[in-house]
């Protein structure tokens, strides 16, 4: 990392409700991706190849398995005497005990934690998106423009860009307006939940949002138009490279399903920016004679005598003789019994699909979440 000092402040505690049942038991930056991955080890690998030192881990919705995950942070290198991870959960303080209510909310109470880390910059991070980013780049980026915060953006499609923080900007990637979630977007450059802010400016504008009883508490809503409107430096940094906000069923089956296809930029095999995780030390996958895999990854612990095609398989899934998984992403611990078709689909775990069961069809263009609770549809 550059000479300056950095920490990030990871945003852990969402619950991600438009996954549907598939954030019932888990907050959303924990929910399995990719086959051996969970989502907060993108931010939380971007962070540790960029030489962060200092990370703090903001949780809330059901933490415990995240926080099992996490641990001390020794799957990323962040198990130091000196700097490293610490996980930062709402607490109770002389006025009672209370939950983050927003996002900025989130990392004022955490302030006396940066005071005593005593950074030049804060890096905000959220810790439900899949991207690979060199943060030295953002703050460079930062430093040349002399500003008070720079935002990471990128261009979406434009039927998603209500769904986001629009940003409009001058011929200098200076931000001029900060539209969050509008209705009507003046175009698509969207925020991407990553803020490179001055400490000393952050901590003056965390507390003018604290005391303000009309706040929602949030970065997008609140803070940044708030330092807008008071002039101060912020820019637009515009990202290249492959990101997607999974934030529905749809877009977290397509995220996974992109990891198949050879022209994806995300390139989880690369050496010199390699993604991290916590490993659970089980067997070697076993794939009998009489199984067919074509274009999938799968995990260790698997047991496979069926047929399995672009598909991305976690650990210890057993999938029998005369079964057929398609174009599905396949949580740890499901059984898929003998003769049982499975096709765009996401299993959640130790589910079992019964003898000659069939989910969905290989062109109906749905997608079908399947969990403990039943079948749905999207």
């Amino acid at each position: 990392m550059n000479e300056n000092k950095v920490v990030a402040m990871l945003l852990a505690g969402g619950q991600g409700s438009r996954l549907k049942t598939l954030t019932k038991n888990i907050a959303k930056p924990a929910v399995p991706f990719g086959g051996k991955y969970r989502i907060i080890d993108f931010a939380l690998s971007n962070a540790a190849n960029s030489g962060i030192s200092d990370i703090g881990i903001l949780t809330q919705y059901k933490p415990y398995l995240l926080n099992t995950h996490i641990g001390i942070g020794s799957s990323w290198d962040y198990d130091r005497n000196t700097g490293g991870l610490r996980v930062l959960p709402p607490f109770t303080s002389e006025d009672g005990g209370r939950w983050y209510t927003g996002t900025a909310n989130a990392v004022y109470e955490n302030i006396d934690y940066l005071d005593e880390v005593d950074p030049d910059y804060v890096l905000i991070l959220s810790g439900d998106h899949i991207y690979k980013m060199d943060y030295n780049e953002l703050l460079n980026f930062h430093l040349e423009k002399k500003a008070d915060v720079s935002i990471a953006v990128i261009e979406v499609p434009w039927e998603e860009a209500s769904r986001f923080g629009i940003v409009n900007i001058d011929e200098d990637n200076r931000i001029v307006e900060f539209d969050e979630k509008p209705e009507v977007p003046k175009n698509n450059m969207a925020s991407m939940g990553i803020y490179m802010f001055t400490w000393g400016k952050l901590r003056e504008y965390l507390i003018l949002d604290a005391q303000d009883e009309r706040s929602k508490h949030d970065f997008g809503m609140n803070v940044l138009p708030r330092m807008l409107a008071d002039n101060n430096a912020m820019y637009a940094w515009n990202f290249k490279g492959y990101w997607k906000d999974v934030g529905t069923v749809r877009s977290y089956w397509e995220a996974n399903m992109d990891l198949l296809d050879d022209e994806n930029p995300l390139n989880i095999y690369d050496r010199n920016w390699r993604i991290f995780t916590r490993n659970r030390n089980l067997p070697p996958h076993y794939v009998a004679r009489e199984s067919l895999i074509i274009n999938s990854l799968v995990n260790e612990g698997c047991y496979i005598r069926g047929e399995i095609k672009n598909s991305i398989l976690f650990s210890d899934i057993t999938v029998e003789e005369g079964a057929k998984v398609n174009k599905s992403v396949i949580h740890p611990g499901v059984t898929i019994k003998a003769g049982a078709q499975v096709n765009n689909a996401v299993i959640t775990e130790r589910v079992v699909i019964g003898p000659g069961e069939k989910i969905g069809s290989e062109d109906d263009g749905k997608i079908y979440l399947v969990t403990e609770d039943g079948i749905m549809v999207e």
